[in-house]
């Protein structure tokens, strides 16, 4: 009996260690983009976040794609099995990630000519064929943690990803200012950029290497291929969870991929000068930390409720589960609700405070409802991850990017770039439908339509304050100014959110069981 409360204990101790390190790799990665921008400008930030979505896969797979799936494997078969049985998954494991791990490299390395010309900026594939190499790093770092995390020890995961994120973001910045100083071309600066992420992925793996043999890891795992399971099966969970918690972890990067494939090129197309959409794209690539920003606060509560979810189903807790369901939506709506309006009614302000100038504001506030949606998806997909519904998340994954592909393909042209913004609400609400179709199939969804109200009402009260105040302001000073703007801005976040809490309280969108039931309230009522 102790020995299975030890054992649910590590579990959630591990789960936390993770979500801690997830979150601060994911607000980095968010922040990061800001000084970076102010460095190298609208054209530069528009020549590294072309090539980014390729690093970017390669990085969520080595974190939070691979390891999972590796501990999964394991767990389905080889976790309370002999020592020779776990060896050979391992073994296998590797050999998988290894093909993998090429079969992303070679083309990505081969093409990249072609990829850059499809793109419509044949300088760019240099950098495409530097970030290739990242792909070669997934098989080593993914197997090692894989392990470490199937063994409950989520400790050597989150300090190699908090160190991998700290290195390559202290690099990037101080690459791109020395090199800029320097007098390197903005396309040398990205493959600069490129390679100090690279070298992140490096002394990751080193900081593993290290770790597995003061825990003499390395004798514990003995590399065979007679142990009495089948390869086949093992080869066929890896396939499976690689198609579904794989694909379905890569939404964001996949919509971001598809404007880096077609939006500057369509930009030209379109009869824009090459030096001005270079510029338009920049400045349209300034949203996505903010989305991501803004979808890493709106899930950090939802997702911290849905690891029960699957323990509750096994023990056959319908209402409880239903109970969970309820309220992770409710927060994420609630959090994430407020953060897209919230980003709407103070964009220029903090366009300013952020990127210098208030170019592309529009485009930025129609970019900020995607928040509410992101958020949404993952939070759905973590639900029915939870319950082991692991496939719907890829088909509505792979429906929406292909909207948005086709999407651009029609909107950008008519409407230029705020098309592209368009396209971006219209694909992540529809993987939203699709998923939210598929959980009242299965009688899972959210009830209340009474508490959409009351969030609804909240968030108009927060939107037109904000809007009035910044109407007013405006009459009397110019927000052009940075400093003013960002003293705007940092105070319409302060008042907007506290109206928008205010408004939350007062409607009692949340029950006072809810409240007992949310990770962080909890506790500090606990702390009282």
């Amino acid at each position: 009996m102790n020995v299975q409360k030890n054992n649910g204990d590590s579990v959630i101790q591990g789960a936390i260690i993770l979500t801690i390190a997830g979150l601060l790799i994911k607000i980095l990665s968010a922040v990061y983009r800001v000084p970076y921008q102010n460095i190298v400008g609208d054209i530069g930030f528009y020549i590294y976040q072309q090539v980014y979505p390729f690093y970017g896969m390669s990085v969520i797979l080595a974190t939070s794609g691979f390891p999972v799936i590796i501990s999964k494997v394991m767990l389905d078969h080889g976790y309370e099995s002999s020592h020779k049985i776990r060896s050979k998954i391992m073994t296998v494991s590797l050999l998988y990630l290894l093909a993998v791990g090429l079969l992303l490299f070679l083309p990505l390395f081969g093409f990249s000519s072609e990829i850059a010309g499809y793109m419509g900026d044949s300088h760019l594939s240099l950098l495409i064929k530097v970030t290739a190499f990242s792909f070669l790093m997934i098989p080593f770092i993914s197997i090692i943690r894989g392990y470490f995390q199937s063994e409950q020890n989520m400790n050597p995961t989150a300090l190699s990803q908090v160190i991998e994120q700290g290195i390559r973001v202290t690099l990037i910045l101080a690459s791109s200012f020395l090199m800029l100083r320097m007098g390197f071309d903005l396309y040398e600066i990205g493959i600069g950029a490129l390679s100090s992420s690279i070298i992140g992925s490096v002394v990751a793996f080193i900081f593993l290497i290290i770790y597995s043999q003061k825990k003499q890891t390395a004798s514990k795992i003995e590399w065979n291929l007679t142990a009495p399971i089948k390869t086949m099966d093992i080869l066929e969970s890896l396939a499976k969870y690689s198609m579904t918690i794989g694909i379905s972890s890569l939404l964001l990067i996949f919509i971001q991929l598809i404007d880096a494939l077609n939006l500057y090129s369509l930009l030209i197309h379109n009869g824009m000068d090459e030096t001005l959409a270079k510029q338009t794209k920049g400045i349209y690539d300034r949203g996505q930390p903010l989305i991501q920003l803004g979808t890493v606060v709106a899930t950090s509560l939802a997702l911290s409720l849905v690891p029960v979810l699957a323990q509750a189903k096994m023990k056959k807790n319908r209402e409880f589960i239903k109970e969970q369901i309820e309220l992770s939506l409710k927060l994420c709506i609630v959090i994430a609700g407020g953060a897209a309006i919230g980003l709407m009614s103070i964009m220029k302000p903090i366009n300013i405070m952020l990127f210098t100038n208030s170019d592309g504001t529009n485009v930025l506030i129609v970019l900020s409802f995607s928040v509410l949606f992101t958020s949404l998806a993952l939070t759905q997909f973590a639900i029915l991850q939870g319950l082991g519904y692991t496939f719907f998340p890829v088909v509505s994954v792979l429906i929406g990017v292909g909207i948005k592909y086709i999407a651009n393909q029609w909107l950008i042209p008519e409407f230029n770039v705020i098309g592209a913004a368009f396209s971006t609400v219209i694909s992540y609400g529809i993987v939203v439908f699709l998923t939210y179709i598929y959980m009242l199939k299965k009688r899972y969804h959210f009830q209340s339509v009474k508490t959409l109200l009351k969030v609804t009402f909240a968030l108009l009260i927060m939107f037109f304050s904000l809007s009035a105040s910044l109407h007013i302001v405006e009459g009397y000073m110019s927000l052009e100014n940075r400093l003013f703007a960002s003293l705007v801005a940092l105070v319409g976040v302060v008042i907007g959110g506290g109206i928008y809490g205010l408004a939350i309280l007062k409607l009692h969108i949340f029950t006072d069981r809810e409240l007992l039931n949310i990770p962080i309230i909890n506790k500090a009522i606990k702390l009282k």
